[in-house]
C-alpha cells in the first residue's frame, strides 16, 4: 500500500484533437521548453494514417530532442511504426495484455478508464503504466458522468499505479485533486488560449 503522494503533480500534455504539424510544432516546443512536461500523448482525433503519421514525427522530433517521451492514443501499430514510446489506450483494461505483448516491457501503456474503480484496479492489474480517471470537471463529452476526488483519494492511499486526472480541468480543480494525484493531463485548456504557456503557468501555479 503506498502513501498519498506529497510531491506535487507532474503535466501530462495533450495535443489538440486537430492541427497542422508545421504549425503546432513549434508551439509544442515553446510549452516544452517553458515546463517540465513528464509526457506527451498524440491525442489527434483523425483516422488517417498519412496525418497521423505526419503528426507523430513532427511532434516525436520536438519531444525526444527535449528528452520527453512521446505516447499515441490508440493507434500501436502507429507507435511502432513511428518510434514513439508508447500507446495510451481508451478502452480500460481490455487490451492492456495484448497491448504490452506487441509493443514490450519498455513501452509505455496508459489506460483511460472513465470514473471506474473496477476497471481502473483491472487496468493496473494488467500492467498498465498508469491509469488516467476523467473528466474531472464539467463537460457535454461522454455521458456526463465526472471522477470524483474521493476516486483519486483512495486510488492515491490505496494502488500503487500513478493516477491521471484529465478532462476540463480549471485552476479550482487543480487546486482541489494536487493532493491525490499524481498526473494533471492538460490539452484543450491551454491550446484553445492565445499564450498556452501562459495558461499552464496558471495552471501549475494553482497546484502550489
Amino acid at each position: 500500500m503506498s502513501e498519498p503522494q506529497s510531491e506535487l503533480p507532474q503535466i501530462y500534455l495533450l495535443t489538440p484533437t486537430a492541427f497542422e504539424p508545421e504549425d503546432f510544432a513549434p508551439k509544442l516546443a515553446a510549452v516544452l521548453d517553458a515546463h517540465e512536461v513528464a509526457c506527451v500523448r498524440l491525442a489527434l482525433a483523425s483516422k488517417d494514417e498519412y496525418v497521423l503519421g505526419k503528426a507523430a514525427d513532427a511532434c516525436r522530433e520536438v519531444c525526444h530532442a527535449r528528452d520527453v517521451a512521446i505516447v499515441i492514443e490508440s493507434h500501436v501499430a502507429l507507435a511502432e511504426r513511428h518510434g514513439l514510446d508508447g500507446v495510451h489506450l481508451t478502452d480500460g483494461s481490455r487490451s492492456i495484455r495484448k497491448v504490452r505483448k506487441t509493443l514490450g516491457d519498455d513501452a509505455i501503456v496508459g489506460a483511460f478508464c472513465g470514473a471506474s474503480k473496477h476497471d481502473g484496479m483491472t487496468a493496473g492489474e494488467s500492467g498498465a503504466d498508469y491509469v488516467a480517471f476523467g473528466p474531472v470537471g464539467d463537460t457535454d463529452l461522454g455521458d456526463g458522468t465526472k471522477a470524483p476526488r474521493d476516486l483519486f483519494e483512495w486510488w492515491s492511499m490505496m494502488i500503487e499505479v500513478p493516477v491521471v486526472a484529465e478532462g476540463a480541468l480549471s485552476v479550482e480543480i487543480v487546486k482541489e485533486l494536487t493532493p491525490v494525484t499524481d498526473f494533471f493531463a492538460v490539452g484543450d485548456e491551454i491550446w484553445g488560449t492565445e499564450d498556452p504557456v501562459a495558461a499552464l503557468s496558471e495552471l501549475i501555479a494553482a497546484m502550489g
